[in-house]
């Protein structure tokens, strides 16, 4: 963009004419206002001015014709009744093809200490995911660099996958891996309720220097409030549309959906929604399937958005609540099991438990033949593991087992193979597994 439509986007946002309001009412969550309600919108975003020059945020949950309520996006301590509240509009961001390489907070401002251009085109938070009667077919397998996404669990241009973990089983790291990995235009990282600490580890040492130059990074850490919380994936969304739209391959990766549901839960009860399955209110699934919609493969010539997805599951339960909504809407999952990576196999992937549903199409004949002799060789293995670490198989009773327990060793290896380069060379290595 030039400097001249740098200028007039920035322009494009002065407003002329300003509306206030005032506090009426304060409540330990929300605030009431007036003033405001003829003007504003569900979903508008005002500006609280407290004591000593004090500026609070804040999201419009409800309307009536006496006020407005407010979610403010910090804590209220300090505010009074009668205090300025200013209507700022509707709640868009502005991405800019110079965003890449930086790290921005979910409302567009910088990180970094340096100055962010403003995009000539604002966009809505909220926006309909492409038509699903013109939006392409998934495209061609991507190159990742991990043995085992480049043969069992293949990751196709426009594919959503979701990685499903407890905490401590390593999936910061592989979400690292698959941003310096995965064959792709830009980058875009939701970091959203991470701990503070960890923003500058993961941009310099997990993504590192050359996995961040061709990012963008919107982070809302886990003390923020559950508006910037939620708009963290919002934001990191719209700005991966913005480069969709481009024509761009676009590699979206969300850590994690469930901090974002959990955001949107606390918001929704604010707002006087019932809790219902685990505490989650009702629209959490919708928000969820809607977030992940908008990701996937573009309309006619647009690009594509690749989305990684990942979900915290407490004690490795796939039936709560984020986890069985989420697995239901995508198109492939990974589980990522504590046991493998406590003996020290990282990614510690459980085969057995993951699918991607880019398969058969992804994968030659040969090599979907390769991957089902695979499966039923680590099959073979779990049936027997317990028998044999406890000395009760007996060599020759069953000649897939015998195998399994041959090859088992390499194939564990393998799986955790890394910096192949294309997954032609990650088959040519499992068929040398195979061949023992």
């Amino acid at each position: 963009m030039t400097v001249f439509e740098t200028l007039m986007a920035d322009l494009a946002e002065v407003r002329p004419v300003r509306h206030f309001g005032q506090v009426t009412a304060l409540h330990s969550a929300t605030l009431l206002t007036q003033g405001l309600s003829k003007r504003a919108r569900l979903g508008d975003r005002v500006m609280i001015a407290g004591p000593q020059g004090r500026q609070i945020g804040g999201e419009i949950l409800s309307l009536t014709r006496d006020g407005a309520e407010v979610l403010p996006e910090s804590p209220v301590d300090g505010l009074a009744i009668g205090d300025r509240v200013e209507h700022l509009g509707r709640n868009t961001i502005a991405p800019d093809s110079s965003w890449i390489g930086r790290v921005l907070d979910p409302y567009g401002t910088p990180l970094d200490g340096r100055p962010l251009a403003r995009g000539a085109q604002p966009r809505a938070l909220r926006m309909p995911p492409p038509s699903p009667t013109r939006r392409k077919r998934l495209g061609g397998r991507l190159s990742t660099g991990l043995d085992a996404f480049n043969t069992m669990l293949p990751i196709v241009r426009g594919q959503r996958i979701g990685l499903f973990a407890g905490s401590g089983v390593g999936k910061t790291m592989l979400l690292g891996q698959l941003a310096r990995g995965i064959e792709a235009d830009v980058v875009v990282l939701a970091l959203v309720g991470e701990r503070g600490r960890e923003l500058r580890e993961f941009t310099e040492s997990v993504l590192g220097e050359d996995g961040l130059a061709r990012s963008v990074v919107v982070s809302a850490t886990s003390d923020e409030s559950p508006l910037a919380r939620r708009r963290a994936a919002l934001t990191a969304m719209a700005v991966a549309e913005h480069f969709r739209d481009q024509g761009q391959h676009v590699l979206l990766l969300c850590d994690s959906v469930t901090r974002f549901a959990e955001a949107h839960r606390e918001i929704a009860l604010a707002a006087g929604e019932a809790p219902s399955l685990r505490g989650f209110p009702p629209s959490t699934a919708h928000q969820i399937m809607a977030l992940a919609e908008r990701a996937g493969p573009g309309e006619g010539d647009h690009g594509d958005i690749t989305a990684v997805f990942t979900v915290l599951v407490a004690g490795s339960d796939m039936d709560e609540p984020v986890a069985d909504i989420l697995r239901g809407v995508l198109d492939g999952h990974v589980i990522l099991d504590r046991a493998i990576a406590e003996r020290g196999r990282f990614p510690a992937i459980d085969l057995m438990r993951s699918v991607s549903r880019s398969l058969p199409a992804a994968a030659t004949p040969a090599e979907n033949a390769q991957i089902a002799e695979v499966r039923r060789l680590i099959g073979a293995w779990e049936r027997a593991e317990m028998m044999v670490q406890a000395g009760l198989y007996a060599q020759g009773s069953d000649p897939l087992t015998d195998r399994a327990i041959k090859l088992w060793p390499r194939l564990d290896a393998f799986l955790g193979g890394q910096g192949a380069k294309t997954p032609a060379d990650s088959f040519a290595r499992l068929r040398k597994v195979l061949d023992g």
